[in-house]
């Protein structure tokens, strides 16, 4: 059996070897892509589309439909109704 220290040099040398085989390849593959790119003509908009052609994005703002005329407050009509139109007519507080 191995003893702790043989075992630390050992993961010292597997960590030493993988790193430079990932590097080797990392290489090789950047050139692979290099190489794709330029015989293909392709730009960063063929590689990595935008999330633009999705429709709207997340979390985008939704324009007010209904204003309070005592405060100016709005509200977008979505979620809970703010009390200052709770129990009311909304119309007649569309924008």
């Amino acid at each position: 059996m191995s003893t702790y220290k043989e075992l630390l040099k050992q993961r010292d040398s597997l960590e030493r070897q993988i790193k430079e085989a990932r590097d080797r390849e990392l290489s090789e593959a950047v050139a692979q892509v290099r190489s794709l790119v330029q015989e293909y003509e392709l730009t960063a908009e063929d590689v990595f589309p935008s999330n633009r052609s999705r429709g709207t994005a997340r979390g985008s703002k939704v324009a007010a439909k209904y204003r309070n005329p005592a405060t100016g407050e709005t509200w977008t009509g979505r979620g809970k109704a703010p009390k200052w139109i709770q129990g009311q007519e909304r119309e007649q507080f569309a924008i």
